[in-house]
């Protein structure tokens, strides 16, 4: 499409043992196969259970964990393709929000000095610009410029990741996965999180991969939601439309887990949770057929084709029976 800005075909990520010689041996596909984009300014939510591949892939998309297969486009560039240093021009571009501010920060720096070594050596601003950027930047995630002198130990956890969001914008980035980055928090502070990372997206056009276990917080922000289990997507689409045309089995399991308030829809059926078994990469059916009610044999054997209705994605054999 025009306005894809990332592009994602076939990304694949293992980990595990591999024997010497032969094929690979009691691995766990962690992302698998995955096929998906992302639109310029808009915002992506990735959602599924503890474990089920979303944070490998949003490394994988800034390179901090490499891919085994797959291609990552970014504005047309396979940015899989290039060499280390090659994408340091792109480290600026893309930057990464952790659920953990407290463990990303430097304990013994302040926050002028965690910043200020940040815009110094990418060379953002010089001399006497750097000061005033740093006041700006603090200003811009709704923070006081007296934080400069402060350790992270000295603020709250809301604060805290309002700090880590700084830093991640000291760079000027276009593109920023949001690894769960409201979990820590508590709810009021949740919104206000939320809301921050809406204004600033619109003031600076900045793309969001948002990575959440929690579909009312991914409703709140994402433009597309992409519903993830065991390292594969099963479903895909506007947010709307997904939340009111839920079909995957595994996405009303999810839906069923959130309030009825908080989601506001009504609910089809009901699924047990259950427990996740079988590793993926082993079988070459649907992941979640232990768990369906309604799996079919073939669920056990082939892993579905995708079903497409407009922006609605759905990888179920029951859809395409």
């Amino acid at each position: 499409m025009v306005n894809d800005f990332i592009e994602i075909k076939g990304l694949t990520k293992n980990f595990g043992e591999r024997k010497l010689f032969g094929k690979s041996e009691n691995f766990l596909k962690a992302v698998d196969d995955v096929s998906i984009n992302i639109e310029k300014g808009k915002t992506l939510g990735l959602v599924g259970e503890s474990g089920c591949g979303k944070s490998t892939l949003g490394r994988c998309l800034l390179r901090l964990v490499d891919a085994d297969e797959g291609k990552i486009f970014y504005e047309g560039n396979d940015i899989l393709a290039i060499s280390e240093k090659e994408f340091v021009s792109y480290r600026k571009k893309m930057q990464i929000v952790f659920q953990d501010p407290y463990s990303t920060l430097n304990p013994r720096m302040t926050v002028g000095s965690i910043l200020k070594e940040i815009v110094k050596f990418h060379k953002i601003r010089k001399g006497k610009e750097v000061e005033e950027y740093i006041g700006k930047l603090l200003d811009k995630v709704g923070l006081n410029k007296n934080a400069v002198n402060k350790y992270p130990h000295e603020f709250s956890g809301g604060q805290r990741q309002r700090i880590a969001i700084a830093r991640a914008l000291a760079v000027e980035p276009e593109f920023i996965v949001c690894d769960e980055p409201v979990s820590a928090l508590d709810v009021s502070i949740q919104s206000q999180i939320l809301n921050l990372l809406i204004d600033l997206q619109k003031d600076l056009g900045l793309t969001y991969l948002f990575i959440s276990h929690d579909l009312s917080v991914v409703k709140h922000i994402s433009d597309k939601i992409a519903v993830m289990y065991l390292g594969k997507i099963v479903e895909y689409g506007d947010t709307n439309q997904l939340f009111n045309e839920t079909f995957h089995p595994y996405t009303i399991t999810l839906l069923d887990s959130v309030p009825e308030p908080v989601i506001g829809i009504k609910k089809e059926k009901s699924i047990s949770a259950g427990d996740t078994v079988k590793l993926p990469g082993i079988t070459d059916g649907c992941a979640f057929a232990p768990r369906c009610p309604d799996a079919m044999e073939v669920c056990r054997k082939e892993f579905p084709k995708e079903f497409k209705d407009a922006e609605h994605s759905v990888y179920c054999h029951l859809k395409l029976k």
